[in-house]
């Protein structure tokens, strides 16, 4: 038989070993009460920190009225929407192949907005140049006043130890054209702090769309 903790003040008796576990436990929560602060979501001052220490550059700390907001909220930062972007077209009838991409499916379009057609999509890169931290992974949401619009923005996370301009997906879902506003808000990104060290991050295994330096095609080693 088991052996048990004897009773005390009127409680139950404990099985001994599970007596162990928990005294143990209560000694590691103990010990990592430090690292258990930076798990979880980064906060405002953490973003601002890191972005003046070379994680977001430019770095915007406050927004003006009148345009889709962007810069540091809360807990994430809203990258802006650069001035450059690619609109998908039937024009020349091509097959759009992630294996095998083509320029004929696009036309290239600069400006400080951009129209998309009706069910139609871009693709846009991020103002910011990002420079992601090995212990975090950001998580990439579309802003509410273009998806009141019908917009779809789509990107996929950003891994520890990537860097470089964001490429950004843009749907429109409407049957009707859509505008963009270059230099403005596009999307909210979330810097999620992991509880250990990676043992391998995206700059280790060399991946593909790292340091992107503009709007980069579908690429398949």
């Amino acid at each position: 038989m088991l052996a048990l903790v004897p009773s005390n003040r009127g409680l139950p008796a404990v099985n001994l070993e599970v007596w162990m576990l928990l005294n143990t436990m209560v000694a590691l929560a103990g010990e990592n009460r430090n690292w258990r602060r930076e798990m979880g979501i980064k906060s405002d001052t953490w973003i601002a920190a890191r972005a003046l220490a070379g994680m977001i550059e430019p770095f915007a700390s406050e927004c003006p009225k009148g345009v889709v907001s962007y810069g540091v909220s809360s807990y994430g930062y809203d990258m802006r929407v650069a001035d450059e972007f690619k609109v998908f077209t039937n024009v020349f009838n091509a097959i759009v192949d992630p294996k095998a991409f083509t320029g004929r499916s696009f036309v290239d379009m600069n400006g400080d907005s951009c129209i998309i057609p009706p069910n139609s999509f871009a693709l846009a890169r991020s103002l910011e140049y990002f420079r992601i931290p090995r212990d975090v992974l950001c998580l990439v949401i579309g802003k509410s006043t273009y998806a009141r619009a019908g917009i779809i923005v789509n990107v996929t996370p950003l891994e520890p130890e990537w860097e470089g301009f964001v490429t950004i997906e843009i749907s429109n879902t409407t049957p009707l054209p859509v505008k963009v506003y270059a230099n403005e808000g596009i999307a909210q990104v979330l810097f999620m702090g992991a509880d250990d060290m990676c043992g391998v991050s995206y700059k280790d295994k060399k991946g593909k769309y790292q340091n992107q330096t503009g709007i980069w095609l579908p690429r398949v080693d």
